[in-house]
């Protein structure tokens, strides 16, 4: 990125910090350009701070380092949005950020962090790992799987059994997420298939 830190005239760019799986806003820093170089080279988020006149790693001193997962530049080169991974509360007041808002993404977010976890389970194939198994036997027996866990969740709504249901739903919609990921596709997709038919 060729970045404009000349342009407030005062060599500084702000860099909006974003939670990386809930998409909350965290925190505003300023950066100059060791600050940004530092920021690359160790993937821990460098401020310069402006009232110590000197470069400031979070977590320096709690131990809540902002750990970097993407760095972006917007339109005039002149603003970062820096996708972090925190290893706790941001704020020095002890809260998740600097709004004083709880960091903590809607439920539906979860199935996002699922399918990733086992997406990872896929790339690496731990030995001992129920998911691990499912991949090994391919396509036929995942959907096997799916089909049970349909009809499971299908008796137990014909039972009026609200709690049976709730658990086999889940295990419903894990082994259709297993399936999705050893097939290439993300919920995502069904998201926009979804979409698509909804217009």
């Amino acid at each position: 990125m060729e970045l404009d830190f000349d342009k407030a005239g005062n060599g500084l760019i702000p860099a909006i910090i974003q939670d990386n799986v809930t998409n909350k806003v965290l925190m505003l820093g300023f950066m100059n350009r060791e600050a940004y170089d530092k920021t690359v080279a160790e993937n821990k988020v460098t401020f310069f701070s402006r009232t110590k006149n000197r470069l400031w790693t979070k977590g320096e001193e709690s131990g809540n380092f902002l750990h970097v997962v993407s760095i972006q530049s917007d339109c005039d080169d002149d603003t970062l949005l820096i996708k972090v991974n925190p290893a706790g509360p941001v704020c020095h007041t002890g809260t998740d950020t600097c709004w004083g808002e709880v960091n903590r993404g809607d439920d539906f977010m979860f199935l996002k962090e699922l399918q990733d976890f086992i997406d990872k389970r896929k790339e690496e194939m731990p030995e001992g790992s129920y998911t691990t198994s499912l991949f090994q036997k391919g396509t036929a027996k995942i959907a096997q799987k799916v089909g049970e866990e349909a009809v499971e969740t299908v008796i137990e709504a014909m039972a009026n059994n609200d709690e049976r249901l709730l658990y086999e739903s889940a295990d419903l919609m894990y082994h259709l997420i297993v399936l999705l990921t050893y097939k290439g596709y993300r919920l995502e997709h069904i998201a926009r298939e979804l979409k698509k038919r909804h217009q």
